[in-house]
């Protein structure tokens, strides 16, 4: 009986503002990287999200020895703990992520590409700026494993190092703006 009522009040919480859509800008602003993010509202305090990224843009790609990029495609799905309320206020986060990757040239001559897989623990704020729009502040932290092959340059295609090796990197951070159905 108690989880009959526990699954109808879930229900009923999740009717109202029960998904959103949300970009984040400072992606876009990282070399156009296109992103986007669902999230389904299934408690007051819970939501769950899946996203994806996806980066396939070179440039001075016709001038190899000034050539850069910052290609990626990676999947992401997690749940956000929301203290006050779904869509509105602090949060915290917890998601599995899975990318591939190429980059290179942009700080130095070397170039580096693989696959990496992990976790990402985040957290942040989110500001309602009306019924169905919000603008959302966020950072975290990455850690995994990833597979990869270094070059001594984004075109030349030969090989400097290569293995798995773990890592811990700052991600999510971001700017994002969310459209709450």
């Amino acid at each position: 009986m108690a989880a009959a009522i526990m699954l109808l009040v879930s229900c009923h919480a999740a009717r109202s503002g029960g998904f959103s859509v949300s970009v984040n800008l400072l992606g876009y602003a990282w070399l156009g990287t296109l992103n986007a993010e669902a999230s389904y509202a299934f408690d007051r305090n819970w939501t769950v999200n899946a996203g994806a990224e996806y980066n396939p843009w070179t440039f001075n790609a016709s001038d190899r020895s000034r050539q850069f990029q910052s290609r990626q495609l990676s999947y992401s799905a997690g749940v956000r703990f929301w203290p006050w309320h779904v869509y509105s206020g602090w949060w915290i986060s917890g998601k599995a992520i899975y990318q591939e990757y190429n980059m290179g040239g942009i700080i130095s001559r070397r170039t580096e590409e693989g696959d990496s897989a992990g976790a990402v623990f985040s957290a942040g704020y989110t500001h309602m700026l009306g019924k169905h729009f919000n603008i959302e502040f966020g950072a975290g932290f990455w850690t995994g494993v990833k597979w990869y092959t270094v070059y001594s340059c984004p075109s030349c295609g030969r090989t400097l190092d290569s293995g798995v090796k773990a890592f811990i990197l700052p991600r999510d951070i971001s700017i994002s703006f969310s459209y709450v159905f």
